[in-house]
């Protein structure tokens, strides 16, 4: 009885993963025919308009990329501090590029070797 019962699902486990199988492969099959469909009736609307038929290409250029990047660090960097308290400027310029804030609560570490 154990081995009937084991046996059966098995089979029926076999069975949802051939159907699963099967589904995804329809629906792949599916989204590429119709993908073809499309494409075939605008190179055939090309055709029959005398427009040439202009390939799907995704136009990509890099140097967008890298201005997008660089126009967008202007709203992620710190806004420039108002120069006219010039008690502690230099201090407060020297800092500015590097990024660190004065404080009274560092303090240094001397360094040890370890063996």
């Amino acid at each position: 009885m154990n081995d009937l019962l084991s046996g059966l699902v098995r089979l029926a486990l076999r069975l949802i993963v051939i159907v699963g199988a099967v589904v995804v492969f329809l629906s792949v099959f599916a989204a590429a025919m119709l993908l073809a469909l499309v494409w075939g009736a605008r190179a055939l609307w090309a055709k029959l308009t005398g427009r040439p038929v202009m390939p799907w290409a995704m136009r990509m250029d890099p140097r967008s990329g890298w201005s997008t990047v660089y126009r967008s660090t202007a709203r992620w960097s710190a806004a420039p501090r108002d120069a006219s308290s010039s008690d502690d400027a230099g201090a407060r310029s020297s800092l500015r590029g590097t990024g660190l804030r004065p404080s009274p609560d560092v303090t240094d570490v001397q360094p040890r070797e370890v063996h």
